[in-house]
Parts: C-alpha cells; sequence; structure tokens
C-alpha cells in the first residue's frame, strides 16, 4: 500500500529524559556502545553523517513515554569503537544486527547515511519488521552528489581539517544554502576558528567537529556502495515510513521519491518548513532548525500501528 501525507507543524516540548548506556559486541569484535532512554516496546535510531547519539538525544527523550529507545554511536564515534581497515556498509549492518538481538527490537529509524544502512539491513535482516527513514541520499541516476569525496579525502590526508569539513558540507549541499555564495576561504576561515573554540572550551555532550571529521570518509562509503541500489528495495517485505522536509535538498526528495515507487509496503510524510537537520536536537547554537519534536509525533504514531 502506497500513501502519502504532509504533516501538520504542531510543535511540542521535547521531553527531557535521562538515560543509561550498554555495549554490544559486533560480529567482528568490534565494541558498539549505546544509549537506552524509556520504557515500552523497544525501537533503535541510527545516526546519520556527522553526528553522534546526543544528536538524537531530543528525538529519543520525546519518544521513550512510549518506547524504550536504543541510540547507538556508530563505529569511531562517542562510545563505539573505532572504524577497522576493512570497513564497508556490511559492518554496519552487522552492528545494527548485534543490537537487534540483545534488545529483540523489531522496529528502526534512520536519518540520512543510517538510513542507508538500515535499508540494507532491512534486505538481510528478517528481525526488522517496521523501518522509517528520513531523507536516505539514495543516488538514482547519478542524483546524489558523490564527487566532492576524494577532494575530502585528499584534504584529510593533508591534514586541513577545516577545508575537509567545508568540502564534506558544499559538496553535498549539506549546510545552509547561504553557504553555497560565501567565498570558500571565508568559510575555511570560519571553520578554523570554530574547530579553535571548540579545541580551547570542548564541545559539552555533542562530538567534535574534529572528532566527527574522519567518519566523513566512512559515510562517503556507504554512499558510494549503496549508489544505483534502487531495484534492490522492491523485495523490502517491512512496512517503511519514508519523511523528509519541504526546505530539503532536492537530491534528498529524489530519493524518497524513487524509493516510494519501489518499496511495496509503504506510507510517506512531508514536514513542511523542516529540513535535513531538522530531526536533531534543537540547540538556539548549533542548529536553531532543529524540530525533533514534529519527526517524533510520526515515528509514535507509525511504530504503534500494529
Amino acid at each position: 500500500m502506497h500513501t502519502k501525507t504532509t504533516s501538520n507543524n504542531q510543535a511540542t516540548t521535547p521531553v527531557r529524559e535521562h538515560y543509561t548506556t550498554g555495549i554490544v559486541t559486533s560480529q567482528d569484535g568490534t565494541s558498539i556502545g549505546y544509549r537506552q532512554y524509556g520504557h515500552g516496546p523497544s525501537i533503535v535510531l541510527v545516526q546519520g553523517g556527522m553526528g553522534s547519539a546526543h544528536n538524537f538525544h531530543q528525538l529519543a527523550g520525546t519518544l521513550a513515554d512510549t518506547f524504550t529507545v536504543y541510540v547507538p554511536d556508530r563505529r569511531g564515534r562517542g562510545l563505539s569503537s573505532p572504524h577497522s581497515n576493512d570497513y564497508s556498509i556490511q559492518k554496519d549492518v552487522e552492528d545494527l544486527d548485534a543490537l537487534l538481538m540483545k534488545t529483540d527490537a523489531r522496529q528502526v529509524f534512520g536519518l540520512s547515511t543510517g538510513g542507508l544502512i538500515v535499508l540494507r539491513s532491512a534486505l538481510v535482516l528478517p528481525t526488522i519488521h517496521k523501518l522509517a527513514i528520513y531523507e536516505p541520499a539514495l543516488s538514482v541516476n547519478g542524483s546524489t552528489p558523490l564527487d566532492w569525496v576524494k577532494r575530502y579525502d585528499k584534504e584529510m590526508a593533508q591534514g586541513n581539517v577545516a577545508a575537509a569539513l567545508i568540502t564534506g558540507m558544499l559538496g553535498p549541499k549539506m549546510g545552509p544554502p547561504i553557504m553555497q555564495y560565501i567565498p570558500r576561504l571565508l568559510l575555511e576561515f570560519l571553520t578554523k576558528m570554530m574547530l579553535a573554540r571548540e579545541d580551547k572550551n570542548g564541545s559539552g555532550e555533542y562530538l567534535s567537529m574534529r572528532t566527527l571529521a574522519p567518519t566523513l570518509h566512512h559515510d562517503g562509503q556507504v554512499l558510494f556502495e549503496m549508489s544505483e541500489t534502487l531495484e534492490n528495495f522492491h523485495t523490502v517485505q517491512a512496512k517503511v515510513l519514508l519523511l523528509g522536509g519541504s526546505k530539503s535538498a532536492a537530491f534528498q526528495k529524489a530519493s524518497l521519491d524513487a524509493l516510494e515507487k519501489v518499496l511495496p509496503h509503504v506510507t510517506r510524510v512531508e514536514f513542511p518548513g523542516l529540513d535535513h537537520g531538522s530531526v536533531w536536537n534543537y540547540d538556539k547554537q548549533r542548529n536553531p532548525g532543529g524540530k525533533p519534536e514534529l519527526v517524533a509525533q510520526e515515528l509514535r504514531r507509525f511504530f504503534a500501528e500494529p
């Protein structure tokens, strides 16, 4: 069944929830740390690029009145071990599988590259009964920009973290639209200042940009591995909820359009006025466009359905 709806834009105040932490061991021995919130049926939230478990703190907290919410740190982030030299998206699938087995979760949400990991997992893990995905950026006929990855890798190899971060934002058009009109040298200068400020003052519970910068390489690899694999997903038997914002980039909407046509059991919701970063915590300085409570409303509705 295919349906398409538009979500209303009424916000509620995110619940402030405490959490505990735990660790599971993946198939290759890698430790995957996670946060656990709330009580009720289990769901797992899988993070996208340049984020850690803490970026989902408000989303998880808002869902915690209804569900037990597990939020893993992907490899190379926070509570989890570093990436191995033989990394591929299959490692992320195995990491998710280990958490699903421990928690008995059957419902999963993924953002961006995390959405691609969830999609891939749904092909091979029959334990997943429902999956919700926010703008997975699946490249269809070259729709998702991928040419930035080589430049990013070169800049990281040269130790120019600020330049690499700008490449990782401008290439896939992930930053605010105004970034496309600011001279690159100015953007790099401002990013160096931000990195220096974090180095001096810390970044609180958020992982610093310098810490997260190397993980963009692996997110780029996920994009490459999943590129042009659309037809694989006509066999997905799980119920799927596709989510996106009206203000998001055209290639993100193209990914959702294509998946909506292929997935056999799919519902789609678009949020007026939201963009790719709206799933993350509202933070006046870091993410003033955060609206996780709106996304939580749709996830609660979808995951509560029989």
